[in-house]
């Protein structure tokens, strides 16, 4: 693979995060240097910025509660955006319509296969979007439902029936799905659970 490619609009950086998964760092508690977790803005329509407060909260309660050095700022961060490739971390969220460019695409498929994590939080309304889009990121990977056994149920804290539902969205249980390259867990995708609400309700409880 190319190290640098033409997207239409900007460049593709020669750039490999560092193999030892630093997309699930915070499942792993090993801090291999300071985190910062960004928020992926999408086009299409829904409300990318919903829930401003989840990850500062979220990100102060990794500094407590582990020995991972997070910055507690959240940034954002478009597909397109120069600094993509500063953040191995990406998080998502929102209700409604997901759609990338294809510019876009060719550049979520690149930051993925250089060792980079997106974390997708349905907090309603996104999942039809979510899924088609992905398919054109990643058309040979399938977006897999997790098993309980996989480790990411099993860090910090222990999940042994998966996840928790923190929003009650319609019936049905709580769901985790994954898409693998090259055997790493390079996606995270939460189905009717709305986890990052519970991140958010923190500073109200």
């Amino acid at each position: 693979m190319s190290g640098r490619a033409e997207t239409g609009a900007a460049e593709i950086p020669e750039v490999t995060f560092p193999r030892a998964g630093l997309g699930l760092v915070v499942f792993f508690g090993t801090a291999l240097a300071q985190l910062q977790i960004a928020r992926l803005k999408y086009s299409g329509g829904g409300d990318w910025y919903n829930d401003p407060d989840a990850i500062p909260n979220l990100c102060r309660e990794i500094q407590r509660r582990t020995n991972i050095v997070v910055a507690t700022d959240e940034a954002r961060v478009g597909l397109e955006d120069e600094k993509l490739f500063n953040y191995p971390f990406l998080f998502m969220t929102g209700h409604g319509n997901v759609s990338f460019s294809d510019a876009e695409v060719v550049r979520l498929r690149r930051f993925l296969e250089a060792g980079g994590f997106l974390y997708a939080d349905d907090d309603y309304g996104m999942d039809e979007s979510f899924r088609r889009e992905m398919r054109r990121v990643l058309p040979q990977s399938e977006l897999v439902e997790l098993p309980f056994e996989h480790p990411i149920y099993h860090q910090v804290y222990d999940f042994p029936t998966g996840l928790p539902k923190i929003h009650e969205h319609e019936e049905g249980p709580p769901r985790g799905y994954g898409i693998f390259v090259g055997g790493r867990l390079a996606v995270f995708y939460t189905f009717n659970t709305n986890i990052s609400d519970g991140w958010t309700a923190v500073t109200r409880d």
